[in-house]
């Protein structure tokens, strides 16, 4: 992939976040561009700004991450992102 082209991350899409320290890794449930509430703050995001829920890999555990801050790891082919 040329490095000076942004991925369009999709549903599906495999990613990976820093996360206290260390790296995390999901795979895309939903793409989030309106503002919104989630648990006890609000997420300003936008089509410019987009969030989006990740499902970890490690625990399972449904995220809301700023796409700004995801990095594209491949396009989901029936494997998750831990066996990549």
């Amino acid at each position: 992939m040329n490095t000076t082209m942004k991925h369009e991350l999709r549903v599906g899409d495999n990613v990976e976040w820093k996360s206290e320290g260390a790296r995390a890794r999901g795979t895309i449930l939903k793409k989030i561009v309106s503002p919104m509430k989630f648990k006890t703050y609000t997420v300003h995001a936008s089509k410019e700004k987009p969030n989006y829920f990740i499902k970890r890999v490690k625990t399972g555990l449904v995220v809301l991450q700023k796409g700004s801050v995801l990095q594209w790891i491949g396009e989901n082919d029936g494997t998750t992102a831990k066996e990549k």
